[in-house]
């Protein structure tokens, strides 16, 4: 696809609105991406529910081909369901087929190794939800292992429940049980996995002049694979000299940061963990439709709002677009783009400060396009 000037674009970019009110945060995103007048051709791809519920698959064969061959990808919003949910919800005649759904995310991320998480955290002055002023938290959330691995078994295969008999004294309790009155998930820590994902988040402060990275965990009680993430985390540490480092169970965290946010800058955590203090800290630089994220890897990265598809307000052009947004200006920064990043973020500070334009999260009536056109606006005119 040529441009405007009729060259071709500089960068493909994989454009996945998903469910909900995915399209909606989307299109207010592609108006201020326009007027940032990014040289890029927006390559539209498939997934989410819809796809399950047609094809049995959320994240088809073409959309995978896709991503293969772009620079990057603005992701919307997705549905989950549970199991049973799942299954209740396809065509009739995929049912009883035995089709199991995953998240697609999940399954982008491990398919394309996208192993960082990032979600800045910044208390823009002006947004009146904002928990404290002042506040420009970032979390590393490892973003392949853990407990989201994918590893689950429910009912237990007898073969399974014997052999953790054999090695494990504790599963003692578990194993008279019957096969389907309880569930393993298989929370799964690498060294190579563990020290990465540290890694970023120190070369993020070197780079970035941030003094402090506290490294959340819950060694105390799961030894083997927090033990081993912590472990690694400290090696990597020690090649930082220059930045602070502390460590803090995962439970203590989300109180010290409610009681002293500003004491902590970059956080680093092993996928849950992260997954829950990214949204603790969002929470209190005004909620998910803030929340921009980043899933980084070596040739690739999707950005996206936090927030999910949140389908009962799908349709009513009602929901904060500012996450989306603010994961749009990441690409930009990701692209090399950081002066189109720059002007994006300050345009976003300059609508938030002036107040007029507020959706309905922060008390006001704008609409999700209205405030895209109002950041839009905002942007430099040369």
């Amino acid at each position: 696809m040529l441009s405007v000037e009729g060259c071709m674009p500089q960068y493909r970019i994989a454009w996945l609105p998903g469910d909900g009110v995915g399209r909606e945060v989307m299109d207010a995103t592609r108006l201020v991406l326009d007027a940032v007048r990014l040289d890029a051709v927006y390559q539209p791809g498939d997934i989410g529910w819809e796809f399950w519920r047609r094809e049995g698959d959320a994240f088809p064969a073409r959309t995978i081909d896709l991503l293969k061959r772009v620079d990057t990808a603005l992701f919307g919003a997705v549905t989950s369901k549970p199991t049973a949910a799942a299954e209740a919800d396809l065509v009739p005649e995929l049912k009883g087929r035995g089709l199991s759904y995953r998240s697609p995310v999940v399954r982008m991320r491990q398919l394309f190794d996208l192993y960082v998480c990032l979600r800045p955290c910044k208390a823009y002055p002006g947004n009146p939800l904002n928990f404290r002023e002042g506040l420009d938290l970032v979390v590393f959330r490892e973003n392949t292992e853990d407990l989201y691995a994918g590893v689950e078994f429910w009912p237990v295969p007898a073969e399974l429940s014997a052999t953790l008999a054999k090695l494990a004294p504790a599963f003692a309790p578990f194993q008279s049980l019957l096969a389907d009155a309880f569930a393993i998930s298989c929370k799964i820590n690498t060294r190579k996995g563990s020290a990465r994902i540290a890694r970023a988040a120190f070369e993020f402060a070197k780079t970035n002049g941030r003094k402090k990275v506290t490294i959340v965990h819950k060694a105390n009680v799961v030894r083997a694979s927090d033990g081993l993430f912590l472990e690694e985390a400290r090696k990597v540490a020690a090649d930082y000299p220059g930045i602070l480092t502390d460590a803090a169970n995962v439970d203590a965290i989300c109180m010290w940061l409610l009681k002293n946010p500003a004491s902590y800058d970059v956080l680093v955590a092993p996928n849950l963990y992260g997954d829950i203090i990214s949204d603790l800290c969002a929470q209190m630089v005004g909620g998910l439709g803030f929340a921009a994220s980043g899933n980084i890897g070596e040739k690739l990265a999707v950005f996206e709002p936090s927030h999910g598809s949140a389908p009962k307000h799908a349709g009513q052009n009602k929901v904060n677009p500012v996450a989306t947004i603010l994961a749009a200006k990441m690409m930009l920064d990701w692209l090399g783009e950081e002066a189109k990043g720059r002007a994006v973020e300050k345009a976003v500070a300059a609508v938030l400060r002036e107040g007029r334009v507020r959706t309905y999260d922060m008390g006001g009536a704008s609409t999700t396009l209205e405030m895209g056109e109002a950041v839009a606006r905002a942007l430099p005119s040369d």
